[in-house]
């Protein structure tokens, strides 16, 4: 065999051999994982925001006078609903922020909510009520699940865009770059213990 023909078939083993360990698959797998966990929050979503017509409605009829925090709850499903969530979202921080900050609207105003039907003890009793409640507790559990299969998603992504040799696929290859996670909004506050008095 002559050698320039040795040098090639050389030159064609280290470079499969080299590509087998550039991330290429691997990358484009956990970018899917992370788009799927992804969609998956964004159904849960859909699915509270979906409910809450339905339990705002159940509780004016029993708590008219208490239109503030109605109001409240309406207007955060609205700002939520007006964030358009695209794909591009997962790639730009200050987008994913601003989800985040809805999303965490929307729940405190549900909470405030939550607090008014304490009130209302024939409205706890009504069926319609309590069955609207416990399909909201339900998706406030599957919207908790859903995050948690997202932030596990990212971080293997996260790793895989970080880590050499798979980096500089991400980089020069794919264009790929770090995708942002859930964030605490006050990690002070949730570090605290609450106080507790009798």
């Amino acid at each position: 065999m002559p050698r320039s023909l040795k040098y090639m078939v050389l030159g064609f083993l280290l470079l499969g051999v080299s590509l087998s360990g550039c991330g290429y698959n691997d990358l484009q797998g956990l970018d899917e994982e992370t788009n799927a966990a992804w969609s998956e929050v964004l159904n849960q979503y859909q699915r509270r925001a979906d409910l809450i017509p339905n339990l705002v409605a159940t509780v004016k009829g029993y708590a008219a006078h208490e239109k503030d925090t109605l109001e409240g709850v309406t207007q955060a499903r609205s700002q939520v609903a007006g964030i358009k969530v695209t794909p591009e979202v997962l790639n730009d921080p200050a987008l994913f922020q601003k989800f985040q900050e809805a999303q965490q609207g929307l729940t405190s105003a549900l909470s405030r909510l939550m607090v008014v039907v304490e009130k209302y003890p024939e409205l706890k009793a009504n069926e319609n009520f309590r069955d609207l409640q416990s399909q909201l507790e339900g998706t406030e559990n599957r919207i908790t699940v859903a995050r948690k299969r997202y932030i596990e998603r990212v971080a293997e992504y996260n790793k895989g865009v970080r880590f050499f040799p798979t980096n500089l696929t991400a980089k020069y290859l794919l264009g790929l770059e770090v995708k942002p996670n859930f964030t605490v909004a006050d990690e002070k506050a949730i570090a605290t213990p609450p106080e507790v008095k009798f």
